[in-house]
């Protein structure tokens, strides 16, 4: 299964276990839940059991539990009484409505800690001349070297034109000193020698000097770790993840960076990665060209991502009905929904906003791992 794939996969897996976190909360608190689907708009395929509808909808943008009386303008039949949310203590409502984004930080949490206990903790100062990602396309939006190599995640570059690599410090002088040349590499690939070719790209370093650059990244000596320091280590990248993300969101909602994002609709599709927002096809095309071990990383990251963005406290994310439940609980008395729509609107008309801009990007200036 090709890395873009398992990223797919992954995505779709995340969101189904956040909605199966709201689903099982809600029935656990005496909840009724009557839909469960993955997906908005057009319904693709559904199925009852009992009395929820589970099913796949068109619009890959996330997915929903229909539970009853959530919906502040919804009918409750009688025999429904006391089995809907709006019937429910604050408690029961806080669980369910963050269950979701609980669940992706333990996701996140328990796939950080399998890679440290799996692979050991990397020594940022011991690179190796095996690859750990290959960059599929420059900055300019061409293929990279190592991509039209045909360089694979997991090679080990043993020469460059024929002298012997030994070391990543080598790899990368070798390469920097032929820009635009052709240049031929031994690569053992599964215990196999394999020769490729390929023209080496140009880019000026810190000095101003003009390099050579093939476009890869080095896997690294690891120490093995316990399961202790990795529980501690697994936490403290989940907290740190979680600070960037919410740093990144921040920049990524700002005046002038949504203006930059709204260039896209005109042609000026040159934008920073530091504000860009990634679609499904983007995530898939960041899959391809990474190892087994990246990918678990970027599964992890994207499980924060997802996590902090449900759980902004902004009507009508999942952040947004707790702080609706908070403000009752609080005040005494019912919040007034009413003044909440134009919220709503606005965070939906946001959400769709940077998911069409994603879906332009993607198309025409995919991203690159590398």
């Amino acid at each position: 299964m090709s890395g873009g794939l398992i990223m797919l996969v992954a995505v779709v897996v995340s969101i189904m276990i956040h909605e199966a976190g709201h689903f099982v909360a809600a029935r656990a608190t005496g909840m009724k839940v009557t839909e469960f689907f993955l997906g908005f708009g057009p319904k693709i395929w559904s199925t009852t059991r009992g009395e929820t509808e589970f099913g796949i909808k068109a619009i890959p943008l996330g997915g929903y539990n229909k539970i009853a009386g959530m919906d502040p303008l919804e009918e409750i039949a009688p025999e429904d009484v006391g089995r809907t949310y709006r019937d429910k203590k604050f408690w029961a409502k806080s669980v369910v409505v963050l269950a979701g984004v609980f669940l992706h930080f333990v996701l996140a949490y328990l796939i950080f800690f399998g890679i440290l206990i799996g692979y050991g903790i990397e020594n940022p100062d011991q690179p190796l001349t095996t690859m750990a990602a290959i960059q599929l396309t420059l900055d300019d939006g061409s293929v990279s070297p190592a991509a039209t190599a045909g360089l694979q995640a997991g090679d080990r570059i043993m020469a460059v034109d024929g002298v012997p690599v030994s070391d990543w410090d080598q790899l990368v002088d070798l390469i920097a000193d032929g820009p635009n040349q052709e240049v031929s590499l031994t690569v053992l690939r599964d215990g196999t020698t394999v020769e490729l070719d390929t023209t080496l790209a140009s880019r000026v370093n810190e000095q101003g000097e003009t390099v050579g650059y093939l476009g890869v990244s080095p896997e690294y000596q690891t120490e093995s770790v316990g399961v202790l320091r990795a529980a501690g280590l697994a936490g403290r990248a989940v907290g740190f993840t979680t600070v960037e993300t919410i740093t990144s969101l921040g920049n990524l909602v700002r005046p002038s960076s949504l203006a930059r994002l709204a260039g896209a609709f005109i042609g000026n599709t040159d934008v920073p990665n530091d504000i860009r927002p990634v679609s499904p096809i983007g995530i898939v095309h960041l899959g391809e060209g990474l190892g087994f071990q990246a990918l678990l990383v970027l599964i992890g990251l994207i499980n924060i991502v997802l996590g902090v963005f449900n759980g902004l406290p902004l009507y009508p994310l999942d952040g947004g009905h707790f702080m609706v439940a908070l403000y009752e609980r609080v005040s005494g008395r019912k919040a007034d929904m009413r003044k909440l729509m134009p919220v709503a609107a606005a965070v939906i008309v946001l959400v769709i906003f940077l998911f069409s801009v994603a879906l332009l990007l993607d198309i025409v200036n995919p991203i690159s791992p590398g």
